[in-house]
């Protein structure tokens, strides 16, 4: 009879488990996504409506003309959402390309504007604009941005501050991206857990419908670490957090192979 290998069993089943938690990651943050999406696209549709019976009750040019320009406005915002859900939808490969992270952050920032103004949470951006390309999958880095900005925003229930900073790192063959917020903190005693499975220092998910799985930063790791990058935090009880992400620099062999 033939002997079977049972550590290779294991091994295989292991792998095949992986695949299937990270398609199901997948899934739930393009739910979160589209979830986020559809309430942007309520608050556009009532600036389109708004805007469209002003143009229709005053008939003088400037009236008109200030509407039609909103309406292209609204317009303009509702293609990027459409086209950024669309992109996560129809991209589910695991390749990487040279990366513009600016406009990655651009893109989450368009997503999360409502809900980041309905928390009374403002969001500063310090985007250096001589920092280069990551050589990075930018639906994944994407989804690690989405979750540890809204992270961001559930530890600041009163309101407050993100800093989002992207810039060469000091060690020239990385990209430096970090989210900073001034809300409450993490204990030191968990800070060694914050990445594992499973383990959230959340009760569950918030009114809006997220976070408290556990499965968030874990994926998040999960996605850097597959980027050759690192991911870690800093933070202080009563001063805030900041996640900080090293990602390789694309170069002209990297983007080659």
């Amino acid at each position: 009879m033939p002997v079977v290998d049972s550590s290779k069993h294991m091994s295989v089943q292991l792998d095949a488990l992986k695949s299937e938690l990270r398609r199901t990651q997948a899934l739930a943050a393009l739910g979160e996504l589209t979830s986020t999406a559809t309430h942007e696209f309520n608050n556009i549709l009532m600036t389109i409506l708004n805007y469209a019976r002003l143009g229709i009750r005053n008939r003088d040019d400037a009236s008109r003309d200030k509407a039609l320009n909103k309406i292209l406005e609204a317009s303009e915002r509702a293609a990027k959402i459409t086209q950024t859900i669309l992109a996560q939808a129809r991209n589910r490969s695991d390749s990487m390309s040279p990366t513009d992270l600016g406009s990655i952050i651009q893109d989450a920032m368009l997503l999360l504007e409502r809900e980041m103004r309905k928390y009374r949470v403002s969001v500063e951006l310090d985007i250096q604009p001589e920092t280069p390309c990551a050589m990075a999958n930018g639906n994944q880095i994407q989804r690690v941005l989405l979750n540890l900005l809204i992270n961001a925003r559930q530890a600041m229930p009163e309101g407050g501050t993100i800093l989002v900073c992207l810039r060469p790192a000091a060690d020239e063959k990385f990209v430096e991206l970090i989210v900073r917020d001034s809300g409450e903190g993490i204990p030191r005693e968990k800070l060694p857990r914050i990445f594992d499975a499973f383990y959230s220092t959340k009760a569950g998910p918030d009114e809006s419908g997220k976070g408290g799985t556990g499965l968030g930063l874990a994926a998040c790791k999960e996605i850097i670490d597959a980027h050759r990058g690192r991911i870690r935090v800093e933070s202080t009880v009563g001063r805030g957090t900041a996640f900080v992400l090293r990602i390789p620099v694309a170069t002209d062999q990297t983007a080659a192979a």
